[in-house]
């Protein structure tokens, strides 16, 4: 199975955003974007990538002691930025330092079920769009998402505490791994944070 640990924003705080993206006129000179699905908007605190099904039982394990071991982390999305000119992403801002921990806590698990982890640095944020590879929304088009960024720049939403740790599972659905088929994401176990 294909899968990561995540925090899942809760309904008010996915309405609240998708009511932003919803009010937002196209900024001129922007590609029209491929929105992802607002069901499966999360923050991503570790990629496990494929899990071995005899692995799975003792990363559950790691993941419900460092769920109990963690201090939940208040929250809120804020600001938006990209990865190059195809994906655009809201920010995830916190007070303290207890996103990060929980997300260096998510990594560290994977490491001790003996999966390869990345060592990329972490990044708050929650994809929101796409942009069409080749064409329209490609580095080539005419804007890709950075006029989207400009104009989620003054997002702010309201702070909410994570209640939990979430084990997601990716689900190829819609052409599954042809390109132009859209994941889908599936909540495969969750553990209260703080025991």
């Amino acid at each position: 199975m294909r899968l990561f640990a995540a925090l899942l924003p809760p309904p008010a705080a996915v309405a609240e955003l998708a009511a932003a993206l919803d009010a937002l006129p196209a900024p001129p000179g922007a590609d029209r974007p491929r929105w992802t699905h607002r069901a499966d908007w999360h923050v991503t605190l570790a990629f496990y990538g494929e899990v071995p099904a005899p692995v799975r039982p003792a990363l559950e394990r790691r993941l419900a002691r460092a769920a109990a071991d963690a201090r939940p982390p208040t929250v809120r999305v804020a600001g938006a930025g990209r990865f190059g000119e195809r994906v655009l992403w809201a920010g995830v801002a916190t007070g303290d330092g207890r996103l990060a921990e929980l997300a260096a806590a998510a990594s560290a698990v994977g490491r001790e079920s003996g999966l390869p982890m990345d060592d990329r640095p972490f990044r708050a944020h929650l994809t929101l769009a796409r942009s069409t590879p080749g064409g329209t929304g490609g580095a080539r088009g005419t804007g890709g998402v950075a006029p989207y960024v400009d104009a989620l720049a003054a997002f702010r939403g309201t702070p909410w505490t994570a209640g939990e740790l979430a084990l997601v599972r990716s689900l190829p659905v819609d052409g599954g791994d042809v390109p132009g088929g859209r994941p889908r994401y599936r909540t495969a176990a969750a553990w209260r944070l703080g025991g």
